[in-house]
């Protein structure tokens, strides 16, 4: 059995220079409605679990988009945590249409499932929205949330540009469905400063390993989306869990603290609408594994050949 050492880690990433965030972050798109539509269920519990997070747990970089809910999610981090505590990141998005509840149900009859909007005039009024919504004057990270294939990738990040000239956003990023490709982040940055991507990436799924290690290499944050996976990799009837249960440690720790060991890069998002499983997703920041251990249970997980996810790119 290889044993797992516990210890205070300060994990850290430096957004684009300036910005110093805390690697474990939260990820605020379940505090929406069924199928990220509409408020939440429960706003009085979204409320605690966003200053928990923040006040208690010391989480210093929250992932958002105009698209959930649309606009309740915003709405809510500002009913939350406005006046913003000093040294909080609030990262949105915009450039995805939502045309109704179960657009995001996968599966679902008719669901386009994702329809990319990159036109710029479309883009300034998102920010505009989003500066309203949060209570802010300029928007600490803003991503591209989808690439309009119909929109030149120069058009969609020149008007991003022009709003962070004019200090309503102070850094640009990039995502994509299922993932950016490399050659889509090499031409980003053609167009714009890109520091950070936003890729679906988990144990399971390292189909886009080669965007984060040019991330890595470049500097630039890779921000995991579905970091647990598309539920299948957490609770106690988890695939993770008999290899968790090695380490002595619960399978979404397993999988989160893994992502952090695996690269500097990595920037995680977990999302929850629970405070008991976020104070257990914030202790995977104190695992430590080492190089071997990092590889044994990515050797465990490739042998294991759990299920995974990915929409069509």
């Amino acid at each position: 059995m290889i044993t797992v050492q516990r210890k205070t880690s300060s994990q850290q990433f430096t957004l684009g220079g300036d910005l110093k965030v805390n690697r474990l972050g939260y990820g605020a798109m379940h505090l929406t409605g069924y199928g990220m539509w509409g408020p939440p269920d429960d706003p009085d519990n979204a409320i605690r679990v966003l200053q928990h997070a923040v006040h208690d747990l010391g989480i210093n970089f929250i992932d958002t988009a105009d698209s959930y809910g649309p606009g309740d999610n915003e709405d809510i981090i500002r009913r939350a945590l406005h006046p913003y505590p000093d040294g909080l990141v609030i990262s949105t998005k915009g450039g995805m249409l939502r045309s109704g509840r179960n657009d995001w149900i996968h599966g679902a009859p008719g669901a386009p499932y994702i329809v990319p909007l990159g036109r710029p005039e479309y883009l300034r009024q998102q920010v505009e929205m989003s500066l309203r919504r949060l209570g802010t004057e300029r928007i600490s990270l803003y991503q591209l949330h989808s690439i309009d294939p119909n929109v030149p990738l120069a058009d969609s990040l020149g008007e991003l540009v022009r709003l962070q000239k004019e200090g309503k956003i102070h850094h640009i990023g990039l995502s994509n469905q299922p993932g950016v490709s490399i050659e889509q982040l090499i031409e980003a940055r053609e167009h714009a400063n890109i520091v950070a991507v936003e890729n679906l990436y988990n144990i399971a799924d390292r189909a886009d390993d080669d965007v984060l290690q040019y991330a890595q290499k470049h500097h630039i944050a890779f921000i995991p989306w579905f970091p647990l996976g598309h539920g299948g990799l957490v609770g106690p009837d988890s695939a993770l869990a008999p290899i968790a249960t090695l380490y002595d440690i619960t399978p979404s720790q397993l999988a989160l603290a893994w992502l952090l060991h695996h690269s500097p890069a990595t920037l995680l998002i977990p999302g929850t609408t629970s405070i008991a499983h976020l104070d257990e997703n914030a202790r995977a920041a104190s695992i430590e594994l080492n190089p071997a251990e990092i590889r044994a249970i990515a050797e465990a997980v490739d042998r294991a050949q759990l299920p995974t996810w990915r929409p069509e790119r």
